[in-house]
This record gives structure tokens, C-alpha cells and sequence, in this order.
């Protein structure tokens, strides 16, 4: 088994590393990797559904979306994620998340912490989650990955994956929410999560006979670079490939209430409508015409309309102002 001692701390490199090595290595691979700031989102989720993208955008939280299926989770330094990858040659691993959690498990016990496997995919503590994961299966190849909260922020945790429903129907699959809790709270001895990985991959390496450490090369580096620009850096794979969903919000500005909806469709805006008590020069459905065909991301929203004169249409706001509606 290959141990990669990854020190990269994006989100995007790091899911490019994982479908980089789950389709170009034959030896099974165990890494543990970290990222700034994160939310990743399950393959088949509506980002925007999942996340507060007011806060995420304000307080520059990178969104990607995994290859593999399940919830939203939230990572950040405090955190750390761990990655097996192995060849399913009994095909019998994929949905298999007990054979891939238990060495987690064995070491946190061998620490103290009475961690154990609950319900389809999550490892608890104190009935408290820790760690979700996730699986996604190329060929014969197996990737099973998991989050391994440490010492993460619960309060930014709780801002970031806090959306506010009412804006959305979609169908997308939803994360569960659960209580959640930081391994380093069932300690009964202090350690940083730089120690506890460290302590985790030498505890790899002795468990599984022939195991190696490895660290990326140029060429792997390079390759992995062009998955991440392809897929997990790029807008249309963490947003545009959300399921369709409607979306619909409103406010009340100085020259009135001021409701925006719309459908979206692989990240495009289309039917949009625009209603409320406010005054207009202009007829509003020119204003609709031009939010359709957009992506449904406040930058390309923000491009588009900069040369437009909002007040002709919506008197007494802002593009700000406007622009909030759609978050």
C-alpha cells in the first residue's frame, strides 16, 4: 500500500489527486489530506441548497463537489480527510463502509475514544458524528473516503451548511443533518490534528504489511493539475451540474418589495420572473429577458447587468441591492 503524504491544502487539488490515483495506480493507496476552508458537496446535491452562499461567498469558503454520492461537509484546518483505494476484485466493497472505517476505528480506540460505525455511512462517538463517508467505484478500482473531525470550528461549520430552505424546490438529495462533534474533545490527552494524522499514517504503515510512504511526483502533480482544472476547480462542475431546482427570494428595499423566481437548469437561469409593488420606466420583462441564459452565480449576474440602469426598471435600488436576491 502506497501512503501519500500530501501537505496540499485545496479542496480542488486534493478530490483531483484522489480520481488521478483511483484511475492511473494499480497499488492500493491510503492518504490523508487537508483544505482551507471547504464545503464539499455530494455528486448528486444542489449546491446552492446545501450551503449559505452569502456566507460562503463573504467569508471566500471554496465549494466543490465530490465524485462520489451522499452529503455536505464542512472542512477546515481542524480537519482532516482520509482516502483508501483499492482494486474490488470480489466486487464486494462498494457499500462496504465498515471494512474501510474499521482501522479508523481501531486507532481512535487504541486512544481512548470509544468511536463506532452507526447507520449506513457515519462513525459516531458518544452517539455524536465525527465522520462521514462516501464511495465511488471506477472500473474495478474503489475509492472510499471520509471526513475525521478533529478540531474543526463548530460555529463555521453550522453558518456554512445553514441554507435557507424556503428559496429552494429541488431534487437533489439533501444532506442529514446530525449532531456533530470533534474527536479532539474525547481525548484524555491533548494533540494537534498535524500529530493525530501523523499517528494515523504509522498506524497504516505498521497495520498493513508492505506499506510505503510516497509523495507525488512532477508528472503526478501535473496531471493532477489538469483533472482539477477540468472538474473540481471549474464553476460548471461544483454548481452548473446541480440537479434542476426552482428558486425564488425576496426583500423589501426603499422603493419597495421586490420578489425574484426562477428555474435552473445545469446552472442556467431560465423564466425568470420579477414582481412586486415597485414603480418602473421600463418594462420589467426586458430586465427578465436579460437574467435568462445566465448562470445562476452572482458574478456572471453582476457582468451582465453592470451596464443596465436598474432604477429604470426597479426604482429606488441598487445592482447590490438587486444582486442579494439571488443568493
Amino acid at each position: 500500500m502506497r501512503i501519500v503524504i500530501n501537505p496540499n491544502k485545496s479542496a480542488s487539488f486534493n478530490m483531483a489527486a484522489e480520481e488521478y490515483m483511483l484511475k492511473s495506480f494499480e497499488d492500493d493507496v491510503f492518504m490523508l489530506w487537508q483544505a482551507d476552508r471547504t464545503v464539499l458537496i455530494g455528486k448528486n446535491q444542489n449546491t446552492r441548497k446545501e450551503i449559505d452562499m452569502d456566507y460562503v461567498e463573504q467569508n471566500k469558503i471554496q465549494v466543490v463537489r465530490r465524485l462520489s454520492g451522499g452529503g455536505a461537509v464542512y472542512n477546515d484546518l481542524g480537519n482532516t480527510n482520509f482516502a483508501f483505494i483499492s482494486t474490488d476484485t470480489d466486487g464486494d466493497g462498494f457499500s462496504n463502509f465498515r471494512k474501510f472505517t474499521a482501522p479508523i476505528l481501531e486507532l481512535l480506540n487504541l486512544f481512548g475514544v470509544p468511536a463506532e460505525f452507526s447507520g449506513r455511512n457515519d462513525l459516531l462517538v458518544d452517539g455524536k458524528k465525527f465522520s462521514g463517508n462516501a464511495q465511488y467505484k471506477y472500473k474495478n478500482r474503489l475509492l472510499h473516503h471520509g471526513t475525521l473531525l478533529f478540531s474543526s470550528s463548530m460555529e463555521e461549520l453550522a453558518k456554512a451548511l445553514s441554507p435557507d430552505m424556503l428559496k429552494f424546490k429541488s431534487k437533489g438529495i439533501d444532506s442529514v443533518k446530525s449532531r456533530v462533534t470533534n474527536i479532539s474533545e474525547h481525548l484524555s490527552q491533548d494533540m494537534r490534528v498535524e500529530t493525530f494524522m501523523q499517528r494515523t499514517n504509522e498506524y497504516i504503515l505498521n497495520t498493513f504489511s508492505g506499506s510505503q510512504f510516497y509523495t507525488f511526483s512532477a508528472k503526478d502533480i501535473e496531471e493532477i493539475r489538469k483533472l482539477e482544472a477540468l472538474r473540481f476547480s471549474n464553476w460548471t462542475w461544483n454548481f452548473g451540474a446541480s440537479p434542476q431546482y426552482d428558486f425564488s427570494n425576496q426583500d423589501k428595499f426603499p422603493g419597495g418589495l421586490v420578489e425574484v423566481s426562477f428555474q435552473v437548469k445545469n446552472g442556467h437561469i431560465k423564466n425568470a420572473r420579477i414582481f412586486g409593488d415597485f414603480f418602473s420606466e421600463k418594462d420589467i420583462e426586458e430586465l427578465e429577458n436579460t437574467l435568462n441564459g445566465l448562470q445562476h452565480e452572482t458574478g456572471a449576474i453582476r457582468a451582465a447587468l453592470t451596464p443596465v440602469n436598474i432604477n429604470d426598471f426597479i426604482s429606488g435600488i441598487t445592482l447590490d441591492n438587486f444582486l442579494t436576491l439571488f443568493n
